[in-house]
């Protein structure tokens, strides 16, 4: 295991208005030695350039990759002793499921004995290990998951990338390999960077996440704090299913406007201003009342446990600009009919204010309720 850095790492491709494209853009992280790092963000975010760069698979236009301290820049994929995981396994379709195991340590000339230990050991982890004898056309999607896994772990390498590795799984094996892989990395503490699209994959297996867009870091931090204490607009947009309600607003006169009511007396400066909440904690309302934000329902979306309410709310002073479509997270049996009036109570301490220009997030501050609920 090692520690990983990334420092100032820029890789820029030739193309674009510009004459050239920037694929990932001045990255400073450090994965700690043991750490399950997540790389989380859309398509096109720089997520995936950053583990073939890490990898030795691409080379950087500028700043140093470092594994366990030392400089790999120059070093060949092999050299750098790292291991990767593909969405699509790239398992040898005419071995076996040992053989794909061992592969790789008898091109390293490991004494038999020792690939024998290591094949059965990571096989008894990965809980495949009556399907040594089969190949990989006689398993399912997630036992050749856990075999191309297996096939990276047994190296024993410093460091271990997956690249959207549960993304060809149905929905009930992805939840199946994803607690594989937690469980795995508690036996086992490889220093692991997992790339990924799906946040909620993101929020649920990593120690941190990474939060990534246009090539540009974000975000870093735990899931608690990237859900519920969002940098930006983008973070909160994207984090979270369904994501963070961004309402547009404005504060005059000491006073938060939202939907053309008075919702709450804040600290804020005068001007326009973007409040975030999530859908579990906004409080819907079927009356509306002073301090709420005044709303009419969408439709109406009942999931088992609850039920999401997609409701419109009206601009602030633009009428051009139309509604902003809000989701609120309902009791089960809520059945509203499309267009029907409701007020929505924004939560205490859960109200989020972002700057208009920048979309950072705005420091916290005591806010005091205006003849409603109290936002502090």
């Amino acid at each position: 295991m090692a520690e990983v850095e990334f420092r100032d790492v820029t890789r820029e491709y030739p193309g674009g208005r510009s004459g050239t494209m920037v694929a990932l853009k001045g990255l400073n992280l450090t994965v700690a030695d043991g750490e399950f790092l997540i790389l989380v963000g859309p398509s096109g975010c720089g997520k995936s350039t950053a583990l073939r760069l890490l990898a030795g698979l691409d080379k950087p236009t500028s700043g140093e990759i470092r594994i366990g301290g030392e400089v790999v820049n120059g070093l060949s994929p092999g050299a750098r002793d790292i291991a990767m995981v593909f969405q699509n396994y790239a398992l040898y379709p005419h071995m076996t499921v040992y053989r794909n195991l061992a592969y790789g340590l008898r091109q390293r000339r490991t004494p038999r004995a020792e690939i024998a230990r290591r094949v059965r050991e990571t096989a008894d982890l990965l809980q495949i290990g009556e399907l040594l004898d089969r190949k990989p056309g006689q398993l399912s999607g997630g036992q050749r998951q856990r075999v191309a896994m297996g096939r990276a772990l047994v190296r024993q390498p410093q460091a271990f990338l997956l690249d959207e590795p549960l993304s060809n799984l149905d929905a009930k094996l992805r939840n199946q390999v994803r607690g594989d892989l937690k469980r795995l990395h508690r036996e086992l503490p490889v220093t692991s960077i997992y790339v990924t699209h799906d946040q909620v994959e993101a929020m649920t297996l990593g120690d941190r996440l990474c939060v990534m867009s246009a090539g540009e870091v974000q975000q870093i931090g735990s899931t608690d704090e990237i859900y519920n204490r969002p940098a930006n607009t983008f973070v909160a947009a994207f984090m979270g299913s369904p994501p963070m309600n961004l309402i547009p607003a404005g504060v005059s006169g000491g006073l938060l406007h939202v939907g053309g009511a008075r919702v709450t007396a804040v600290s804020e400066p005068e001007g326009p201003v973007i409040v975030g909440a999530r859908p579990e904690h906004l409080v819907l309302h079927t009356t509306h009342g002073d301090g709420m934000v005044p709303a009419r329902v969408d439709f109406v979306e009942p999931l088992g446990s609850h039920v999401l309410v997609t409701a419109l709310v009206d601009p602030v002073d633009d009428p051009d600009t139309g509604p902003t479509r809000v989701i609120v997270q309902a009791p089960a049996g809520t059945d509203l009919d499309a267009g029907t009036r409701i007020g929505l109570e924004l939560p205490p301490e859960r109200t989020h204010f972002f700057d208009v220009e920048t979309g950072k997030a705005r420091l916290r501050r005591e806010r005091v309720a205006y003849g409603g609920p109290r936002v502090n």
